[in-house]
């Protein structure tokens, strides 16, 4: 009995430290932009195809915002201005705690410069995946309306999947507990919510997830900042447990099937929010090398020179055998 009791207090003072990082992104959201408008401008790099992809790609980028149900909310789309280089791959996002698509649009400008069609939301509880299912769904329609602004621009046959922090597990989600989860074809998940936290003396069983079925190229990446990082070094520890801990991430890698490629990496010196937009050369390198079949960037991942496992700014690189 006493021992339970502690275990409850201890993870009570974990949910206190998980909430005030959730705080910290609320207070973020709560400004104009959740990120840095230019931070594509200023991104630290420490190889060339990171640099590269971290850099603004070399299309010129359009907007538009388009109404949609819960629990969308309203619909934030990115696309490649010129009509003649379409169709394009699709990414959706979604949302971490608090920040909607709205609050982090740079991200999605800089992925469409590079030739994707992106699409968020306002959905402030993305878990589930169904925001990201319901994105999707709304998409392809007006991609399929001849009398829509974007009809014509999505391929189908090319879409991939982001989340950041509760969006990670969104993500995930999408892909595994959504009716249109077996269109992706890619995924990358930043800072996702580790297992720890979908315990009932926890968040609860909203948060957890399952990705022993993903059979499609994922890569996961976090921080080494103590939000994310925390100091736990296994699930069973009640204490000290962070948002993303370099034991959920190797628990997430061993999970998998081991069918498609699977790769898991921590940016050096950041941290939770960071996240958000800190790892996005290799983001897009990702989106570029899975829905582009662009070689240059999957150089960034595999072969016996992959330059994220040699990457100064970047720890703990691994490989899914």
């Amino acid at each position: 009995m006493e021992s339970m009791v502690m275990w409850i207090v201890s993870v009570a003072a974990g949910l206190i430290l998980f909430l005030a990082a959730a705080a910290v992104l609320l207070f973020i959201a709560g400004r104009r932009s959740a990120v840095p408008k230019r931070y594509d401008q200023a991104a630290k790099t420490g190889g060339p195809i990171e640099a590269l992809y971290a850099a603004r790609g070399p299309h010129a980028v359009a907007h538009r915002t388009l109404d949609a149900p819960a629990p969308c909310g309203r619909l934030t789309v990115d696309y490649p201005a010129a009509r003649d280089g379409g169709p394009y791959p699709l990414v959706v996002m979604a949302n971490g705690t608090g920040v909607p698509a709205s609050r982090y649009r740079h991200v999605f400008s800089h992925l469409a410069s590079w030739g994707f069609v992106v699409v968020g939301n306002e959905d402030r509880n993305a878990r589930s995946g169904a925001s990201c299912a319901a994105s999707l769904d709304a998409v392809l329609a007006l991609s399929d309306d001849p009398d829509s602004p974007l009809h014509g621009l999505v391929d189908a046959r090319r879409i991939g999947v982001g989340g950041h922090s509760q969006g990670g597990v969104g993500a995930i989600r999408a892909v595994t507990a959504q009716a249109n989860g077996h269109l992706y074809k890619a995924l990358w998940t930043a800072s996702a919510t580790s297992s720890f936290w979908g315990q009932d003396g926890a968040l609860g069983a909203s948060w957890r997830y399952d990705v022993s079925s993903i059979r499609i190229p994922y890569l996961m990446v976090a921080g080494t900042g103590p939000a994310d990082a925390g100091s736990a070094a296994r699930f069973e520890d009640a204490q000290g447990q962070g948002i993303c801990p370099l034991w959920s991430m190797r628990e997430n890698l061993a999970a998998l099937p081991g069918e498609a490629p699977a790769l898991m990496a921590r940016r050096k010196h950041a941290d939770h929010a960071q996240m958000l937009y800190a790892a996005d050369g290799y983001m897009t390198a990702w989106f570029m090398a899975h829905l582009h079949g662009d070689a240059r960037a999957a150089a960034a991942f595999f072969g016996p020179q992959a330059e994220l496992f040699a990457n100064p700014l970047w720890t703990d690189a691994a490989a899914r055998p």
